[in-house]
């Protein structure tokens, strides 16, 4: 499988980027590299960017909150970002952006090789 993720680590957090589907066939992988990461890095805060997320199913959503919940125990707060409709949808109804700070995508201007220098 290819890697659902890329990641940077700076002074402000740990931007972690989302690729392709987030649905059951590869939230274990999902979780085991982002609970990785956290774990070796320890940040202050941790940003999700899923403006690469092209389907999220209720997977998605226990994904989500179950990293909400590992980092709120440690005292790292979490940010949800670029979410694309369908997936802003969903957490949407499933009342998400109640308790995660979660923004829909904007239009996107900088391409994979313009962020961050991403690993």
């Amino acid at each position: 499988m290819k890697n659902p993720l890329e990641y940077y680590n700076g002074d402000d957090g740990l931007y972690i980027y989302v690729t392709g589907e987030i649905d059951h066939h590869n939230c274990a992988d999902l979780r085991t590299a982002t609970d990785g990461l956290i774990e070796t890095i320890l940040p202050k805060k941790v940003t999700l960017d899923l403006r690469d997320v092209t389907f999220c199913d209720s997977s998605g959503i226990a994904f989500i909150l179950g990293r909400y919940k590992i980092l709120t125990a440690k005292g790292i707060s979490l940010t949800v970002t670029n979410v694309p409709a369908q997936p802003y949808k969903i957490f949407t109804l499933a009342a998400m952006t109640k308790l995660i700070n979660i923004s829909p995508l904007q239009i996107a201007t900088e391409s994979r090789a313009e962020r961050k220098e991403l690993k």
